[in-house]
């Protein structure tokens, strides 16, 4: 049967409600939007799930390295994709983030390409990720295991030095992690070829059509072998990514393991309920907290100013946002990770890709546009099995939007109304007042911001009634302005 040729059915993922489903193809079922299972393509019966990586077909040698590392038994889209893949079976699999998605494509991606030698510039695999975050991450999380099996990985993607990048890739690369527009200048430089390419994942899919990079993932599709293998990773498969499915994917097994970051039980959502004039007071105590928070606003400037306000306060902060070189996102995130910064303000950049060991709060400061950004940008805590918290700042002219998104995603929130200093926000998120002491600065205590006053300039709520008593200040004025101006150049940049 050709790529092309596809059936008319409407697939069922295995496991979910299918007759006869095996053990261990199930997994918790959602009440996310049903739509997202809704694509026309055959479904091919899925190989028994693996109950340890023993029972599957690896060397040796990665089946000890595994063992080393604490990994005896997989996780659910581990255990039910890694069967399939091994055996070169086109996949489609739905985990949500932090599922351990990378590994159950990884580990067959490379056992699959081992024993193999690249020519110059014609990688044998290829893995197609949206950000350079996660590609990064990608990178970081396979290298041992490609070490061990001798396999050669590129990463490339924008931001760094292309002349590194075409290097490596003249010198030979058996795999390459990429996103998608570097790897087309790279193509355009005739540093690259695809013909070679016999194991294709896009992993984070649905974000890649999100973000615009549909034309340019299906014109590098287009160059790889098609006869060879693909795998399609996501959270979501809805009907962005509908195309991709259709038109590459051949015969595919389908595995909906964990689906829906509303599903898993080690995570608790909280919405606190705020009024203007107090909520970057809140968001301040919050990040003062002892361990790390990620901390999400809409735009570069917020990013930058809140940072800038924390510094000041006493706060271990740094800003991750688009702006920023790729050293200095890397820079950023290595110091996160240690330790060294407490509080990662960031825009939707970090909503996907980034994955820190134990951290257990994340902040929706600015409550994002739809339920897939609140799934990616809470799907940073409780990975793995782990435990953490979603919390999201919420304008009482925002309630009505926040309900409809929290049922989108299938969430049913704890809903508090706080105010900074109070001990209920200190309950919930671990928020204190912070030291005052600038960082990095000279010493000298900062000011902190009177209770219920704007923390600093430059700020201003978003489109709502800001504080109480009815009237608006001539500063809340302006602040609503400058704020519904943002939105509107976020629309206009497709943002």
């Amino acid at each position: 049967m050709s790529r092309s040729a596809r059936t008319n059915d409407r697939f069922r993922p295995q496991g979910q409600g299918r007759p006869g489903a095996r053990p261990g193809d199930t997994g918790r079922r959602s009440s996310a939007p049903q739509a997202e299972f809704a694509l026309p393509v055959t479904v091919t019966p899925a190989l028994p799930a693996a109950a340890t990586f023993g029972e599957l077909d690896i060397p040796v040698e990665l089946l000890k390295m595994l063992t080393s590392l604490g990994l005896n038994e997989p996780f659910p889209i581990q255990a039910a994709t890694l069967p399939n893949s091994l055996a070169g079976r086109d996949v489609l699999g739905r985990g949500r983030t932090g599922s351990g998605k990378t590994l159950a494509f990884g580990l067959a991606l490379l056992v699959r390409t081992a024993g193999q030698r690249a020519e110059s510039r014609k990688p044998l695999a290829l893995i197609l990720v949206p950000t350079r975050e996660l590609a990064q991450q990608v990178t970081d999380a396979l290298a041992p295991y490609a070490r061990l099996l001798k396999l050669r990985l590129a990463t490339v993607v924008g931001g760094m030095s292309i002349g590194r990048q075409a290097g490596a890739l003249r010198a030979g690369a058996e795999v390459v992690v990429a996103t998608p527009g570097r790897l087309a200048d790279l193509i355009e430089r005739r540093d690259c070829r695809l013909d070679r390419v016999n194991i294709t994942v896009l992993d984070e899919a649905d974000q890649m059509a999100d973000m615009g990079f549909l034309p340019q993932v299906t014109e590098l599709l287009d160059q790889v072998r098609p006869d060879g293998q693909r795998m399609l990773f996501s959270a979501t498969l809805d009907r962005n990514i509908d195309l991709l499915v259709r038109r590459y994917l051949h015969d595919p097994v389908v595995h909906s393991v964990d689906p829906s970051a509303g599903a898993v039980t080690t995570m608790e959502h909280h919405v606190l309920q705020v009024h203007g004039a107090d909520k970057y007071a809140t968001a301040t105590e919050i990040a003062a907290r002892d361990g790390r928070v990620i901390m999400f606003l809409d735009t570069k400037h917020a990013v930058d100013q809140f940072t800038k306000h924390l510094l000041s306060s006493g706060v271990k902060a740094a800003a991750l946002h688009g702006g920023k070189s790729q050293p200095q996102r890397t820079r950023t995130l290595a110091q996160f990770k240690t330790g060294d910064v407490t509080a990662l303000v960031a825009t939707n950049v970090a909503a996907r890709g980034i994955h820190v060991d134990d951290l257990d709060l994340v902040v929706n400061v600015d409550p994002p546009n739809d339920h897939k950004d609140y799934l990616h940008r809470g799907g940073r805590t409780a990975r793995a099995g782990e435990s953490g918290s979603v919390v999201t700042l919420v304008l009482p002219g925002q309630r009505r939007d926040m309900a409809r998104l929290m049922s989108d995603a299938g969430i049913r929130p704890q809903i508090t109304q706080v105010r900074s200093g109070e001990a209920e926000l200190s309950r919930i998120t671990g928020a204190q007042a912070p030291s005052g002491v600038p960082v990095g600065g000279s010493g000298q205590v900062a000011e902190r911001p009177k209770r219920g006053g704007a923390p600093f300039r430059g700020l201003g709520t978003r489109p709502g009634r800001a504080g109480r008593g009815g009237g608006e200040s001539r500063r809340s004025a302006e602040a609503r302005e400058i704020a519904e101006a943002r939105k509107a150049a976020r629309v206009r940049r497709g943002a």
